[in-house]
């Protein structure tokens, strides 16, 4: 079975690299959808982490998914936080209410 390795710095690396795209492309174009992609695959990547350090029996698999589990929950937060920033642009953009108004101390300093 195929485990996607998010403990090499390579591949970190890359997902990060697109992940910070994706913010800035949400950032420029006004458009929270963007940031939320990248939270919804990398939700989606640790159900698949998830499952397969529950399912595979091979000790090497079972450690690589679970320290991938730690990794994609650090950017699950990241796309979270980006998501909240680029609809709070968004919503101002547009004269609209954002989603959540609880981190707007935080906006204000950035």
């Amino acid at each position: 079975m195929y485990v996607l390795n998010l403990t090499q710095p390579a591949t970190v690396l890359i997902a990060l690299l697109i992940t910070i795209l994706f913010i800035i492309l949400g950032k420029e174009f006004k458009k929270s959808l963007l940031p939320a992609i990248c939270l919804i695959l990398f939700l989606g990547i640790i159900l698949i982490h998830a499952f397969q350090s529950i399912v595979l029996t091979e000790e090497y698999y079972k450690v690589m998914a679970t320290k991938s589990l730690g990794i994609d929950a650090i950017m699950i937060l990241l796309s979270y936080i980006s998501y909240l920033w680029v609809d709070d642009i968004e919503a101002k953009a547009k004269n609209k209410k954002s989603i959540d108004n609880s981190l707007d101390w935080f906006w204000k300093k950035v």
